[in-house]
């Protein structure tokens, strides 16, 4: 099963996403954009696991929540990765919040410990909005998403974890919640 761990995103925070990414494919770019259905912020990306290590992966992200209280998830300002003239992929920005960045770093502790390396780049929360195809008009979207660096997309409250299964179609994938774990 392929398997990430993520904080799911609130229907109104979705839409607001849908909204801006209908006027990025305005610019005709060659993007493949998200679903925005299955829109979450990962945490973790785990892989594929075999079914017998899902109950330790569990208990692991059960113990890693546990220590964490609920904090605000607020969307802000949009960019590019990497920055400049050739972008693979068009993000939007989460605000720094000291209880997400640390309930990151436990996940990581915690699963390394079961077994899964940990993430050798820093952890730098946002959420994709659309992965780069081809240089094709990928200019004049950049330069529409430029027009949202600092707006605020909505906030919600952070209060659960979810082990989700990633389930790859000809559509795009499909995400599926495993399980989920509560914030204090």
């Amino acid at each position: 099963m392929r398997t990430f761990v993520a904080i799911d995103l609130e229907p109104e925070l979705k839409k607001s996403l849908q909204d801006l990414v209908l006027k990025l494919k305005k610019t005709g770019a060659d993007v493949r954009w998200v679903n925005f259905p299955g829109m979450h912020l990962t945490l973790k990306f785990l892989g594929d696991i075999e079914g017998g290590r899902v109950a330790a992966v569990e208990a692991a992200l059960r113990k890693a929540a546990s220590g964490f209280s609920k904090f605000a998830l607020a969307l802000r300002g949009t960019g590019t990765f990497p920055e400049g003239r050739n972008p693979r992929v068009l993000w939007v920005g989460i605000k720094d919040e000291p209880g997400l960045m640390a309930l990151a770093d436990e996940i990581e502790k915690r699963l390394e410990a079961e077994g899964f390396p940990r993430e050798t780049r820093p952890f730098h929360p946002h959420l994709t909005i659309g992965r780069v195809k081809s240089p094709s008009g990928i200019q004049a979207a950049v330069r529409e998403l430029e027009r949202y660096r600092e707006t605020s997309f909505g906030e919600m409250a952070a209060e659960k974890v979810a082990l989700f299964e990633s389930i790859l179609n000809p559509q795009g994938a499909e995400y599926r919640v495993v399980s989920e774990f509560g914030l204090r």
